[in-house]
């Protein structure tokens, strides 16, 4: 017999009484049912999820898509829908999933937008290459740290740099993002892969529940800033996007956002960086009293950069190096490799507690040590060099919870990371080749300032910065902050593909050989392409893409499934915005955020050990994934429950 989860058997189990005693009363040869009482359990049970099939685990509430020849994954039906109408018309991955961003844009701007910041990570079959692209803007020339230390001073009671307005906004990369993606990759001209998203931008594009809610939940945070003086001007934010605040099922129209991408697609990047769209963005700023001017704007280019990849177990994980915080993904990945997380199971309080453990010593390194490599002169190979992450895994006891967590190396020298409000979105194409893509305006929809008659909100992504002058993080004039938005992407092992060396070597260790222990005669294994992925959420991201790789690879569940299971989510402890040193971070334990599907009796374990559990509230994130069947060739493509995307192909 199948046993449910805890999280079925609590939210079942008045609903069961109730229908037990109904059914007692209702047998033998009675023509009418008994009466129940008011106050029975069944009446008072509240609904639980329904049952799926026996093909899969319980707590899975769709299937996986299935596609022979290309797939996407987004958080939008529509935007899903357009990516695949790029790819029927001829269009590849890249292009896709910039129609699909553009789309975002317009019908998810809770997350995303043009004012915002692009990650973006490529794997290119024709080249056999796997390609980063850092799209992060810098902040204003003009402005200094005396400038941000007065805005702190004045709005935050001197910690932090705003979380709206004028201060916290740097150069908004995307559209350079999509511009340096499509030359490199692009196969369909831009003003075609904009086209969908001016359509609905002029005609109402359909908003659904949960970007309804968050919508929702930016009309009511905004007025109290504006009113505070900290965003300088609303207006403009009033007119675009709460005049009225969209509900469930309404259609959004944006006209503004309609021009502007229109602009983009007949003109080019350079329409926004140094033409009408530069100028307009300069005039706002200089009349509401903000820092970016046309110079900066003129002066953005993002850049390619090289992943950082790691080894777990039979896959190679795949991050972007800082500004953003990817590498913490490897080396929590890294460092939980040494643990028999199988044999513990999924959701048991061992397993938690070493994930934990990882999450903060990973996120030690992180406080102290992410940030612009231009400035910083840190190696982010430095973090995952072979050996260091088993010294740091030897202060792990998943009994006995760290009281104190510092950094693992000495650094020359990190605003709290909340929920980042994000996209991401996945894209494979029949050639093979796969687009991870992330884009974010940052908290809240981004900083509440909406230029004339442009039609997208600026992000707010210069909040990142610290406040110390002794920090790599410190802010500084042209200067891209600490990041927390990162794709992802994973290898596997090819079995079929390996000596002998590697298979039994894998067989024994539960892991691939470090490079010290291969053998001095050659020998070979091939890690193919497997997997596109990502997920929402701030300080989350890293924590979440290391749970889908241990779902998938330790416990076993389908790509669907890895993604529907529940989450955990630690926070507290230092941050890339705190001071250097004397914040006295390192002593904090922080909480354990648990969704409802995380056993009470794991909770309550944890609890024993020392830490602090809340349910049920944990920061989910957002996920997608693409992964490649080396049987068949095909697309399997799943999404994310928590919100309103959905995966599909064909």
């Amino acid at each position: 017999m199948k046993t449910r989860p805890a999280i079925r058997a609590g939210l079942f189990s008045g609903l069961a009484a109730g229908l037990m005693a109904t059914a007692s009363a209702q047998t033998g040869n009675d023509t009418a049912p008994a009466e129940t009482p008011a106050d029975t359990p069944f009446e008072m049970s509240q609904p639980g999820p329904g049952d799926r099939m026996p093909s899969g685990r319980d707590f899975s509430v769709r299937s996986a898509v299935i596609a022979p020849n290309a797939a996407a994954a987004t958080a939008h039906p529509l935007a899903t829908q357009t990516a695949l109408d790029v790819m029927k018309g001829g269009g590849n991955a890249v292009d896709a999933a910039i129609a699909a961003n553009a789309m975002l844009g317009l019908v998810e701007p809770t997350g995303n937008g043009i004012g915002g910041d692009l990650f973006a990570i490529v794997w290119d079959p024709d080249t056999g290459q796997l390609y980063g692209y850092n799209g992060s803007g810098r902040s204003a020339m003009g402005a200094t740290l005396e400038d941000m230390q007065a805005a702190a001073d004045e709005f935050m009671d001197g910690e932090e740099i705003p979380p709206y307005g004028a201060a916290p906004v740097t150069v908004p990369g995307t559209v350079d993002g999509w511009f340096a993606l499509h030359e490199r990759f692009g196969t369909t001209p831009v003003s075609d892969l904009v086209a969908p998203a001016v359509k609905y931008a002029r005609e109402g594009a359909p908003i659904p529940e949960v970007i309804a809610y968050y919508w929702g939940r930016s009309a009511e945070n905004f007025p109290q800033y504006a009113e505070s003086g900290m965003i300088e001007e609303f207006g403009n934010a009033t007119e675009t996007y709460f005049s009225p605040t969209p509900k469930e099922g309404t259609l959004f129209k944006n006209p503004d956002l309609a021009n502007t991408l229109e602009t983009i697609g007949e003109e080019g990047r350079d329409a926004f960086y140094k033409g009408a769209i530069a100028e307009t963005m300069d005039a706002y700023f200089e009349r509401i009293g903000g820092y970016l001017r046309y110079e900066d704007f003129a002066a953005h280019e993002g850049n390619w950069v090289d992943p950082v990849c790691a080894d777990y177990r039979e896959a190679r994980v795949c991050e972007l190096p800082p500004n953003t915080q990817g590498v913490a993904a490897l080396q929590m990945l890294q460092m939980l490799e040494g643990f028999d997380l199988k044999s513990m199971g999924y959701g048991s309080p061992d397993s938690i507690a070493a994930q934990v453990e990882a999450k903060r010593l990973a996120f030690a390194d992180r406080a102290k040590g992410y940030a612009d490599p231009e400035f910083s002169g840190i190696d982010p190979q430095d973090f995952i060099r072979e050996g260091y992450a088993e010294e740091r895994a030897k202060l792990i006891d998943i009994n006995n919870p760290m009281q104190t967590v510092e950094p693992g190396m000495d650094f020359a020298a990190d605003a709290k990371l909340e929920d980042g409000d994000t996209t991401y979105l996945t894209v494979t194409d029949n050639s093979g080749m796969m687009v991870s893509l992330i884009q974010s305006n940052y908290r809240g929809m981004g900083s509440g300032l909406v230029a004339d008659g442009l039609g997208f909100m600026f992000q707010d992504r210069g909040q990142l910065f610290s406040l110390d002058p002794e920090h790599p993080n410190v802010f500084e004039p042209g200067k891209r902050p600490f990041h927390t938005i990162i794709p992802a992407f994973a290898f596997k092992v090819d079995e079929s593909r390996c000596d002998s060396f590697y298979t039994n070597f894998l067989s024994e260790n539960g892991r691939m050989p470090k490079r010290s222990e291969l053998p001095q005669n050659n020998v070979s294994c091939e890690y193919r392409p497997w997997m596109s992925f990502g997920l929402m959420g701030g300080g989350m991201q890293p924590q979440g893409h290391t749970q889908v790789i241990l779902n998938l690879i330790d416990f076993g569940m389908g790509l669907q499934e890895a993604g529907d299971a529940a989450r955990w989510e630690h926070t507290g402890g230092c941050e890339p915005t705190d001071d250097y040193v004397g914040s006295g971070c390192e002593n904090e334990m922080g909480t354990i955020h648990v969704e409802s599907g995380i056993p009470p009796e794991t909770r309550a374990e944890l609890e024993r050990r020392g830490y602090t559990v809340e349910c049920c509230e944990a920061n989910g994130g957002g996920y997608q994934a693409i992964a490649q069947d080396f049987e068949s060739g095909g697309w399997i493509a799943a999404t994310e429950m928590r919100k309103d995307g959905d995966a599909d192909g064909f």
